[in-house]
């Protein structure tokens, strides 16, 4: 039986939940993400992530609002989750004046390209990207703010990604984020290639760090 064969009867939250574990685990496991959440990534190291970051919101956040019209992006869509200023913000931070902001990056074009796919093939996908990333931000992806905080003595500044002023309890508003998404009326089939999609957007993820862990030696902090 396939991980997706066993995910048929559970709620859509669950099942993307359920059948996304492996690849979840390898991108968490990924070298970089060790060393960025022990705090010895350097400013360098992190700027790169974030511009790597850029691309993939900018290209998300532009096709989810083009898609507003389809049920199952309109169940997840908040103007309270976009991330792109928060983004430039911290570039402002990390990087110097007039610094290049384009980055060479075949993992980011590659997550760029399939979000463009996705949509292009049936809209709904883009729920399990929008999942992948935002729930990601809200949940892990705090600590990681919190450890930049400490690490770089920032005092705040140039954490803006993982700020959501609008979201002051994460938990709850993420316990209703899942429930609109098992309101969402996707038969098995449908809802097998949104799951399938969510496995892709985790190893797109780790695609970006597999890359900057190539990198790992010049980011030593």
């Amino acid at each position: 039986m396939t991980v997706l064969d066993q995910t048929t009867d559970l709620a859509l939250s669950a099942a993307m939940r359920q059948g996304s574990m492996a690849e979840h685990q390898a991108a968490e496991d990924s070298s970089c993400m060790a060393e960025l959440l022990g705090g010895r990534v350097n400013e360098r190291g992190y700027a790169d992530y974030l511009l790597r970051l850029r691309v993939v919101y900018a290209t998300m956040e532009t096709i989810v609002a083009e898609h507003r019209a389809d049920p199952a992006v309109a169940a997840v869509a908040d103007d309270a989750l976009v991330r792109l200023a928060a983004i430039d913000a911290d570039l402002d931070h990390w990087l110097s004046e007039g610094e290049d902001r384009t980055v060479d990056s075949p993992a980011a074009d590659a997550y760029r390209q399939r979000l463009l796919d996705a949509a292009a093939d049936w809209p709904t996908l883009l729920v399990a990207h929008h999942y992948t990333r935002y729930l990601g931000d809200l949940s892990g992806g705090q600590a990681i703010g919190r450890i930049l905080d400490r690490t770089f003595e920032l005092d705040g500044a140039g954490i803006a990604f993982y700020d959501f002023p609008e979201i002051t309890k994460p938990k709850i508003y993420k316990d209703g984020y899942r429930a609109r998404l098992d309101a969402l009326d996707l038969g098995p089939e449908d809802k097998d290639r949104v799951v399938t999609e969510v496995k892709t957007a985790f190893q797109l993820n780790q695609a970006l760090f597999v890359e900057l862990g190539a990198h790992l030696p010049s980011y030593a902090r």
